[in-house]
């Protein structure tokens, strides 16, 4: 079966991750986020993805290649101009089959896509939403099922006293959309070519009644689309609340090393940990950490909660919490960084500063000894 991943957004909340590079293909652990979706989709038998791009489009074909690292064919549709959700549907509509997935690219899951798909065969739906129950859904549309699971109602954004309170109820209720679809090709017909179109504002009301269905699905869903939810991701990896690959490397005991680490300190699991990684006496790493590759930890420092990717330095006595550090940072002796603070690629960070409270340091930026009390 196909599937069409839409990943043309600029990745705007991500930043400055996605300042330089594009958000399918910012790193998520030890691969790129995109990585993870292929990996979900070949397990329920996905074998060839269109991927719908638009910024950056080159890097990402660049790094994910033809899809035969991930068992799959993949090929790549380019924007050029930012279509909507359903106009990048029209785009590809040469390459569509008459029946495929479509599936917003920023969201990690391992919902079941075979028994989504099983159920849109069985009611001889044109269109079968996958649906997940939040515990809050006031920042998410609702979607009302009939008995027959077909789509009763869309409620944008529901107030409080619309949402159900209770697990049991909510759990049969407080539906929002997990941005995977099952479609059938003649949907393509409802798209008027050659502009902006929203298939959640323009395409499924009207389809309202007829043949649009929901599956309740059971499983991790998450939208990946800021800091705080992108941190989230990496620890329900390392805790393995999620089905990922990254599990086989965690092994039982939820700590990786690769080769070629040096450990004069402490790593406490959950933790993974790349090649070439130092972390110096006195120092400590975890619980719910990743570390890239040619990461140094310097004397007396604690990491926890935190992602800092390759080649990057902390100095020594420092504090890195609950944030994120992209490649190739440097980071001064007797500094702070928390709070879901994110320092963007070739940052540094002179000794003794304090980056809190969620700040945002973008690329290539250097701030001298002391300049910062966030």
């Amino acid at each position: 079966m196909q599937a069409l991943i839409l990943a043309g957004g600029e990745g705007t909340r991500l930043r400055p991750l996605t300042s330089t590079v594009p958000k399918p293909v910012v790193p998520l652990l030890d691969r790129p986020l995109i990585a993870y979706m292929l990996d979900w989709l070949a397990r329920h038998g996905i074998d060839d993805v269109i991927m719908s791009c638009g910024f950056l489009a080159t890097s990402v074909r660049n790094v994910l290649g033809d899809g035969s690292a991930y068992g799959l064919r993949l090929r790549f549709v380019e924007e050029p101009e930012p279509l909507g959700t359903a106009g990048a549907l029209k785009l590809a509509e040469p390459l569509l089959a008459d029946r495929f997935l479509m599936l917003n690219g920023d969201i990690l899951t391992d919902i079941d896509l075979s028994a989504q798909i099983a159920q849109h065969e069985r009611s001889g739906a044109r269109a079968t939403l996958a649906l997940v129950a939040v515990p809050d859904p006031t920042n998410y549309g609702l979607v009302r099922l009939a008995a027959d699971r077909s789509v009763a109602e869309f409620v944008e954004k529901p107030s409080s006293d619309k949402v159900v309170e209770g697990s049991a109820q909510a759990g049969e209720d407080n539906l929002i959309s997990a941005g995977a679809y099952v479609l059938e090709r003649e949907i393509l017909d409802l798209v008027p070519a050659g502009r902006n179109v929203s298939i959640e504002r323009e395409i499924w009301p009207q389809l309202v009644g007829n043949g649009l269905f929901g599956y309740p699905g059971a499983g991790y869903w998450l939208d990946i689309g800021t800091p705080s939810r992108y941190l989230q991701a990496t620890f329900d990896i390392l805790e393995r609340n999620v089905q990922t690959p990254v599990a086989e490397r965690l092994g039982s005991d939820f700590l990786a090393l690769a080769d070629g680490v040096e450990l004069a300190g402490r790593a406490i699991p959950p933790a993974l940990l790349e090649r070439g990684v130092r972390v110096c006496e006195g120092a400590h790493v975890g619980a719910l950490a990743y570390l890239g590759c040619d990461v140094t930890i310097g004397p007396g420092s604690a990491v926890e909660r935190a992602v800092v990717l390759n080649g990057s330095s902390i100095g020594a006595g420092c504090r890195i919490a609950d944030c994120i550090v992209a490649a190739g940072c440097r980071v001064g002796d007797g500094a702070s960084v928390g709070g879901e603070a994110v320092l963007g690629e070739g940052v540094t960070i002179g000794a003794d500063n304090v980056i809190a409270a969620g700040a945002r340091i973008f690329p290539g930026v250097s701030l001298p000894d002391g300049a910062m009390r966030f």
